[in-house]
């Protein structure tokens, strides 16, 4: 009698965002950076920073007179780490020349994907902590694992979001938690 192999649940999870903050230890000229570069947006009434777009990698970054920077739109550090590499030629063209190396400090990563089985929504609203779910209002439930510092929205076909990790081993760690508590609710 042969016996069936244990089906393991399909996981699949991907790194989409990862937003970055930095500082180049330079105060910038956001109006004369404004009125030089085509692919920046100003508009000081509204807000302090100026939004930067970068084609290739294709990330955003706002950048602040004190010489702060978020960047945003990566799914790597290398990106991140490109995309700067950009803004600080950028700045070469209207003389300012930055010194330092930045230093990366994850704020923020976002990762998507599917935890390989169909979630019943009103059941885990109800048996699962920290939730929020008004299928009224938006059809995913909100769920904060405090042990993982992980917020997911999940979704009845298994697939979900998770926000609030600083690493991707954290993301990976969350989400096996999260597996682990919808397992046992089964």
């Amino acid at each position: 009698m042969s016996k069936k192999p244990v089906q393991k649940e399909k996981r699949d999870i991907k790194i989409v965002n990862i937003v970055v903050s930095t500082s180049l230890e330079h105060d910038i000229p956001l109006e004369k950076m404004a009125a030089t570069l085509s692919n920046t947006e100003y508009n000081p009434e509204q807000f302090p920073g100026l939004v930067i777009r970068i084609k290739e990698p294709k990330t955003s970054a706002l950048i602040f007179s004190s010489g702060k920077v978020v960047c945003t739109g990566a799914r790597t550090l290398k990106v991140v780490e490109e995309s700067l590499k950009k803004i600080i030629k950028s700045l070469e063209k209207i003389n300012i020349k930055i010194k330092v190396t930045p230093e990366l400090n994850i704020q923020n990563i976002v990762a998507s994907g599917s935890v390989g089985m169909v979630l019943n929504l009103n059941t885990l609203a109800m048996k699962l902590e920290n939730t929020e779910y008004e299928p009224e209002q938006f059809p995913g439930l909100v769920y904060k694992l405090r042990e993982a510092k992980a917020t997911f929205l999940l979704f009845s076909n298994g697939k979900i979001v998770c926000t609030g990790t600083k690493s991707e081993e954290e993301v990976y760690r969350a989400v096996d938690l999260l597996v682990a508590n919808l397992k046992k609710l089964k």
